[in-house]
């Protein structure tokens, strides 16, 4: 095994000096805190051992309880855990795990599904030796069901790490799972547990390969249909370490720091578990998945000497980096080449009522608006509870029966954002568009983030009705709107998009290669050269092509194209090709992460909040409600839930984006 940790033996390493070092930084009043962290993440756990043995020869005492006397907090909990050993520090993390009145279900899938055999083996042997007790006793007296039975296979580090594959064992084992779950009612979750279980990485891979021929769909989907809760969790988890260890923990850390607070136990467990053994992988992975490096998500979330220390455990900031190491090219390769093969299905959050009538609901919207006062709660009941064309049905019908336009009804009786959000479900599509197109240039300032987001996510055909809906309203064309509003390559990439134009179809395999190519030699170019390429090739593909030159990209780079694009462009026209990429990747992804950052931070971009969740609706909703989760490991739900709360003192609005949403995940 090639470790790539980003700590390693220090040279010229003598324990006797290091243990004096660590004995003055920490008598006399007060201690050197920097000194400590200093040394303690510049040498090897090996070398802690020999520090830890030399402390006790030279002065008598207990380095790890003078450090846990001299620190606290976080700091504390992480220096002091530096200093045990691998094995002992796993066997701590399960026993702190099952230990008093809750257990914590995560730490246990996150250790028990990354660990090899060597060291399971390890860990169990040292958790009888500090706790005198039998951890597999213990894990059966905390957990049931099937996850407990998981758990304990996993307990026996007895995977198979002979390397050998027998292809016919795996179209059999890919039959297996396909008939054990989506081939028929119900689920015989004893074939997952000793298939995942126990066979090795190499042959698991190829199993996943043929079983996505099978059931078209990855693995991951069916543990998702099939499975439940912590059991659910876990065989996802040791799907995710068999494809990849780095890339289960770069999520893993983005969790662990993203969300409703940090979760600082799992951040300090992972950063010392693979500071020897994969952090650099880590790292890498961390980059290709999200929008800042490791080290600058750290640097942003944590604070102090804690924040010090576990920046030197990452060992180095990725934005800064250019190529990927090979092991990171490969897991870019096939991530291009998974979003290429997956077929998803798009699943709306709203969908028609059924024994609908429009005149019910035109008649019952007027009594809810006539008289003194407005009853809020039956017009968001009727709105958010209608597709979008029985909405249409509705305002017709409420001028044929009543005379009345609805849209002005609505507007004089409702207020703030719930008007906006009530009065947005009622316009159709291509109107909603144009006037979001619209209010993202109205005024003093551009909101160029809505003119992207819109131009990069519609079809062709959505595009063309939105132009006509805009020239309809406004009087003027959309590309006229675009052209004195904004300027440069940004104008010409939404002046190309606004066309409507874009390719459509599957992947041309000999043109993807040649694209990737001359997106590769574009990189060497200046910057206005390298912008146009660009926009001549991601403004005018299909989806479709644009997942293969990408995927292609990375072989002829070794650079991934959503890290060029974050390097070495800026401004307006980065935001444009990294929503186009990050689309190409995974859409409700894309729209999962607008809605973090709508409503996250300082105020919530109500603008963006009604925008994505009216649009996406009927469309794709369900999807990014998954992606939301398990990104951010908090339910859409929730984070709306919470986040919306200030300003919004009725609740109405809250109420109709909660409606949309469809549901708790």
């Amino acid at each position: 095994m090639v470790f790539r940790g980003t700590v390693t033996d220090a040279p010229d390493f003598d324990p006797v000096v290091d243990a004096e070092a660590l004995y003055n930084a920490m008598k006399g009043i007060g201690s050197d805190k920097e000194a400590i962290l200093d040394l303690v993440t510049s040498r090897s756990n090996a070398q802690r051992q020999e520090v830890i043995a030399a402390y006790k020869c030279s002065f008598g005492k207990d380095l790890i309880e003078d450090l846990k006397y001299e620190l606290t907090g976080k700091f504390e909990r992480l220096i002091v855990s530096l200093m045990r050993t691998s094995a002992y520090h796993d066997a701590k993390e399960i026993h702190d795990a099952v230990k008093g009145a809750g257990t914590n279900e995560r730490c246990l899938i996150e250790v028990m599904a990354s660990r090899n055999n060597r060291e399971t083996h390890e860990m169990v042997a040292a958790y009888k030796d500090a706790y005198g007790r039998d951890i597999e006793e213990d894990i059966i007296a905390d957990t049931s069901g099937h996850f407990k039975k998981m758990l304990i296979v996993l307990l026996q580090g007895s995977r198979d790490e002979s390397g050998v594959v027998d292809a016919d064992l795996v179209e059999q084992d890919a039959q297996d799972l396909y008939a054990a779950g989506e081939e028929q009612w119900g689920t015989d979750e004893a074939k997952f547990i000793m298939i995942l279980g126990n066979r090795s990485v190499t042959h698991l891979h190829m199993v996943f390969d043929a079983y996505e021929k099978i059931a078209e769909i990855p693995i991951e989907d069916s543990i998702k249909h099939e499975l439940s809760g912590d059991f659910e969790r876990l065989m996802l988890a040791v799907v995710h370490c068999i494809r990849s260890v780095p890339m289960f923990y770069a999520k893993r850390l983005y969790k662990s720091m993203k969300g409703l607070g940090t979760t600082d136990n799992t951040l300090i467990r992972i950063m010392i578990s693979r500071s020897e053994i994969d952090m650099l992988d880590i790292r890498e992975c961390f980059r290709l998945l999200y929008e800042k490096s490791l080290y600058n998500m750290i640097k942003d979330d944590t604070s102090g000497d804690y924040k010090r220390t576990l920046l030197n455990l990452c060992g180095g900031d990725d934005d800064l980096a250019g190529e990927f190491f090979p092991e990171a090219a490969q897991i870019a390769y096939k991530m291009w080449e998974t979003s290429a093969m997956t077929k998803v299905q798009l699943r709306p959050s709203v969908r028609a009522a059924p024994s609908f009538d429009a005149a019910a609901d035109a008649q019952a919207l007027r009594k809810a608006m006539k008289g003194f006062g407005t009853d809020e709660d039956a017009i968001i009941d009727i709105v958010a509870q209608r597709s979008n064309a029985q909405r249409q049905e509705i305002r017709q019908t409420y001028k044929s029966l009543l005379g009345r336009d609805l849209m002005k009804d609505l507007k004089s009786e409702l207020s703030k954002n719930l008007e906006r959000l009530i009065i947005g479900l009622m316009f159709n599509p291509a109107e909603f568009d144009a006037k979001m197109m619209k209010k993202a240039m109205e005024g003093a300032g551009t909101d160029e983030h809505a003119l992207v987001e819109i131009l990069v996510t519609r079809s062709n055909e959505q595009i063309l009705a939105m132009n006509a809906a805009y020239q309809h309203a406004y009087k003027k064309s959309t590309e006229e709107a675009i052209n004195s509003d904004t300027s440069g390559h940004f104008c010409r990439i939404l002046v190309s998009l606004t066309q409507g134009a874009r390719e459509e179809g599957p992947a041309d395999e000999e043109r993807a290669e040649a694209d990737a190519q001359e997106l590769a030699d574009a990189c060497n170019a200046d910057s206005d050269d390298m912008e146009i390429k660009f926009m001549s090739i991601l403004c005018t593909r299909s989806f479709p092509h644009l997942r293969r030159v990408f995927q292609e990209f990375v072989r002829y780079s070794n650079k991934d194209i959503e890290q060029i694009i974050k390097k070495d462009m800026s401004g307006d026209v980065k935001n444009a090709f990294y929503a186009i990429v990050r689309s190409v990747k995974n859409q409700p992804s894309y729209f999962a992460d607008r809605l973090y950052k709508a409503m996250k931070g300082l105020g919530t971009d109500d603008r963006a909040l009604i925008r994505i969740m009216v649009s996406r609706s009927e469309i794709d909703l369900f999807n990014i409600r998954k992606e939301f989760k398990e990104t951010h490991d908090v339910s859409l739900h929730e984070f709306i839930q919470v986040e919306t709360m200030i300003g919004d003192t009725s609740g109405d609005y809250r109420k109709t984006l909660l409606m949309l949403c469809g549901g708790e995940d």
